[in-house]
């Protein structure tokens, strides 16, 4: 039925595109919605997304895709191309895209004053689902309300994103250039969810498969044979060149070391316990920080250019014995005197001196006590720093209002910035568990807590990781938002990718959160949310329930009231103009 209400146009070009499947693998589910079950308007407009019929067959994504994009055309629904599901167990849902096909999502646009626009992901299957509504008055109001307190405002939101490591741009680039191309709009277009920032290592990190650096010549203390690798000149150059080529808005690069080279190290070792040797304002220590610099300038020969660097990635790793990736130990005094004698000077006296530098870069269980050691009052470092990086790995024992509150509290003046994350970390884990609801609801938990705990910003890991979690030298293999099959050209977007569309999306640079105060009659709230001002004036909220039940609440606005319900195991994003 919707295949013969297409216009004739469209169903003789739907009769030349190249409808690309793959194998079956043993077992496995594909959901399909047959064109004919979705005949009249107001069922597919009411019910899009949701399954009719769970059949065993081979998959053919794209036939399925094109089916939904000529009944959106047909019926003029909107919202994006819809998500090709596929099952790896109850609730475990992955939205499938290949070469021809993949699921998109509309440029924001915001609707007329007096109504709002509502974005749902969920368990159950919805993904970025777009419903509008109209402000109500408040003659009846429902038991929980949250009000926006706009007179109370904090953080300016940087972004979000994730990162170009060696292991993600294998696997990007392992696909063919129309599967990249969907992965990297899916990440960064205006119809993808518009990550704005990105993390790379400088050198090689545990997702790289070998160990390396820019200056592996024993003595070189003039860099006269630095250079950059073919993992930077063949893989994440040309990645992040085409990211910014496609994107928007403009991209924040920061970067961020694992080791120097082991020849400036005290134990010789690209792992395990060591440092750079002799003391902050040595030879070698004037040339690690000449490396950054160098690092730098051969990156602008490629026309990228770094918002910040990180001056060292976990720092306290290198102070462990048998740590068993790359890694440089500093102490927070040591990395104070660093900063101060070696690469502040160096960052200040370069063509870079407007660059951001980020301390720590480390789990926030070291704070506010290594904050407070390098950005002391009398410390000569604090004049070349920026900002903070922490990592989520110890939040369990490091409580956020333990560390990161007093560290905001008693140093407002230099930004918060979440710089790595990842599931599938813990030694007991699985690492790659496809369709993992509950790694979605850890990404969101922790970026709501973060927002509103005065953070600016919330980067992932690997953008990208093939069915193991890899590759990774050392075998310690995560999750990835997007998991590629290489063998069937195609990747998957695991709920943790939509979980982070319902921040980076709809969350622009420059946004301001404000307060939000909860009217309750009873009972306790079991919602998590944050409230923002985007710099177009509109309000945008984001509400999470990791709860197995529907909670009904309100939004209260100078607008009037959103009366609303949040369905169980579901993030919503909430947008409209206030004038």
């Amino acid at each position: 039925g919707g295949w013969r209400r297409a216009p004739q146009h469209l169903r003789s070009a739907a009769a030349g595109w190249d409808l690309r499947g793959g194998a079956r693998a043993p077992g496995e589910k594909v959901l399909f919605w047959p064109c004919f079950l979705c005949a009249s308007s107001s069922e597919f407009s009411a019910d899009l997304g949701r399954a009719t019929s769970e059949i065993m067959c081979s998959r053919q994504a794209s036939v399925l895709g094109w089916c939904f994009l000529l009944l959106h055309m047909a019926h003029g629904v909107t919202g994006g191309l819809p998500c090709i599901r596929k099952y790896f167990g109850r609730d475990s849902i992955v939205c499938v895209c290949n070469s021809t096909y993949c699921d998109t999502h509309d440029p924001v646009s915001l609707p007329p004053v007096g109504s709002f626009i509502k974005y749902e992901s969920s368990k159950s299957g919805n993904r970025l689902a777009p419903s509008r509504g109209v402000f109500q008055d408040r003659t009846v109001t429902p038991d929980l309300v949250l009000v926006l307190e706009t007179t109370e405002q904090y953080q300016t939101v940087k972004g979000f994103g994730g990162s170009v490591t060696d292991a993600a741009c294998i696997n990007i680039l392992s696909l063919t250039p129309a599967t990249q191309n969907n992965l990297l709009r899916s990440y960064f277009s205006e119809d993808g969810i518009e990550y704005n920032m990105i993390r790379t290592p400088i050198g090689s990190c545990d997702f790289s498969t070998r160990t390396y650096s820019y200056a592996d010549w024993p003595d070189d203390y003039e860099l006269k044979n630095f250079s950059l690798v073919e993992e930077d000149i063949k893989m994440k150059i040309p990645v992040m060149q085409r990211v910014k080529a496609m994107s928007k808005k403009p991209i924040y690069l920061f970067a961020s070391p694992w080791t120097s080279p082991i020849w400036m190290k005290t134990n010789n070792n690209w792992k395990g316990k060591g440092s750079l040797k002799g003391k902050a304002g040595s030879k070698v220590h004037k040339t690690w920080a000449n490396y950054f610099i160098k690092f730098l300038d051969e990156y602008a020969k490629h026309n990228l250019t770094f918002w910040a660097i990180t001056a060292e990635n976990e720092p306290t790793a290198g102070l462990l014995t048998d740590y068993p990736i790359q890694c440089l130990g500093f102490t927070p005094e040591r990395q104070r005197d660093f900063i101060a004698l070696d690469l502040g000077p160096a960052l200040a006296n370069s063509s870079h001196k407007d660059i951001r530098l980020i301390i720590l870069d480390d789990n926030r269980v070291h704070l506010p006590r290594w904050a407070k050691v390098v950005l002391s009052e009398d410390s000569q470092a604090r004049r070349y720093i920026h900002g903070i990086g922490i990592h989520w790995y110890l939040d369990l024992i490091a409580p956020i209002n333990d560390t990161v509150t007093p560290t905001h509290q008693f140093f407002p003046d230099y930004f918060l910035l979440l710089t790595e994350a990842s599931a599938g970390f813990q030694f007991w884990e699985v690492s790659v568990v496809l369709g993992s609801w509950d790694r979605g609801n850890h990404y969101s938990q922790s970026i709501l807590a973060n927002l509103n705990h005065n953070v600016i910003g919330w980067v992932d890991w690997n953008l990208a990781l093939d069915l193991e979690g890899g590759p990774n030298w050392v075998k310690k293999y995560v999750d990835s938002p997007i998991i590629v099959d290489v063998a069937s050209d195609t990747f998957y977007k695991q709920p943790m990718f939509y979980h982070m569309a319902h921040f980076s999306k709809f969350i622009p640079e420059g946004s301001r959160r404000i307060g939000v105060s909860i009217v309750q009659r009873y009972g306790s709230c079991h919602l998590e949310y944050v409230a923002l001002i985007r710099p177009d004036g509109a309000a945008v909220v984001v509400v999470l329930n990791r709860t197995g039940k529907t909670i009904p609440f309100g939004l209260s606005d100078k607008m009037g009231l959103i009366v609303t319900e949040i369905p169980p195991n579901s993030i919503q994003t909430y947008l409209w103009k206030r004038e």
